[in-house]
């Protein structure tokens, strides 16, 4: 019998490097980056805001490194570890390992280069950030085999999620802070509700296989309600953070944008009717972060800080 874990190894070996890479960067998603680079970059940005009032480009950059660097880790070994799964699952029985675009090697060798981007990136930042790196890589190996041992695999992405503020800020500062907190957990709350939403689509699937989620062990509706609750909790925890670094009217107004499109994404994902939730999970969510990374952007320069 042929696995699936076969069907990738067989990928032939002689493919074009360039052909290779492109299909590794589809299988990481590469594109997502958009939900979590807009909060590091507000973390990072608030945190020169505070120190000096200047933007400190290299120290940008290296940031933006180590985020795609351990997200594009996290992707692939999301991708490996699942392999056998998305391949029972028809939504995701066309992804490039199961189908064979992607070898098993090529993922790992894809995934390890990345993991040494994001140590490398760590380890020019700070001696903190390096030291602190491998409490970031671990949450990210053990999301997906949440969904083996608990019902609640999202809140072990939410926190996975919420360690890119946090050391954002870290990068820039070298020293611990609560307002990076606050916005890490603000963040880590938000992509766990949309992960809720997102799990819906799959809860047939998910019961016939045994794959553990919220949707699946209660029901859809409860799923949808707990992400509201977490969204709820997600626009109190970015006010706190508002206040503790004296926000100017710039972020509050973005604040008001985040929480109607809070209130259409509610409104267009129903128990009744998933039609459109991808339209909820892609469109809407990286809406909210570039859109409150623009606000929090805009405040932060009209309240003095420079290039």
């Amino acid at each position: 019998m042929t696995t699936a874990a076969g069907r990738s190894a067989a990928t032939p070996g002689g493919a074009p490097a360039g052909g290779r890479a492109r299909a590794f960067l589809r299988l990481v998603m590469i594109e997502h980056s958009v939900f979590a680079l807009p909060f590091a970059y507000i973390a990072a940005l608030t945190a020169m805001f505070l120190d000096d009032g200047t933007v400190h480009w290299l120290t940008l950059l290296l940031v933006t490194v180590a985020m795609v660097g351990l997200r594009t880790f996290a992707m692939a070994a999301n991708r490996i570890i699942d392999r056998e799964i998305d391949a029972r699952n028809p939504r995701t029985a066309s992804r490039e390992l199961v189908t064979g675009a992607v070898s098993v090697r090529t993922a790992w060798t894809g995934a390890l280069i990345a993991l040494a981007v994001f140590l490398g990136a760590a380890a020019l930042l700070n001696p903190l950030c390096l030291a602190l790196a491998p409490v970031a890589v671990v949450p990210m190996v053990v999301y997906p085999y949440g969904k083996r041992f608990t019902d609640y695999p999202h809140a072990i992405l939410g926190l996975a999620q919420a360690m890119g503020p946090v050391g954002a800020w870290l990068a820039v500062t070298g020293s611990w802070s609560w307002e990076a907190v606050v916005l890490g957990l603000a963040v880590g709350v938000w992509i766990g509700g949309f992960d809720l939403i997102f799990a819906c689509q799959d809860v047939a699937a998910d019961r016939a296989e045994g794959v553990r989620s919220v949707p699946a062990r209660f029901s859809v509706a409860t799923a949808l309600h707990g992400a509201r609750g977490c969204h709820v909790v997600t626009l109190a925890l970015l006010a706190w953070f508002a206040v503790l670094t004296d926000a100017g009217p710039l972020l509050w107004v973005g604040l008001v944008v985040v929480a109607a499109a809070f209130a259409y994404e509610h409104t267009i994902v129903r128990p009744g009717d998933l039609s459109r939730l991808n339209r909820a999970f892609f469109t809407v969510n990286g809406f909210v972060g570039i859109s409150l990374f623009v606000f929090a952007l805009a405040d932060l320069v009209v309240r003095g800080l420079t290039p």
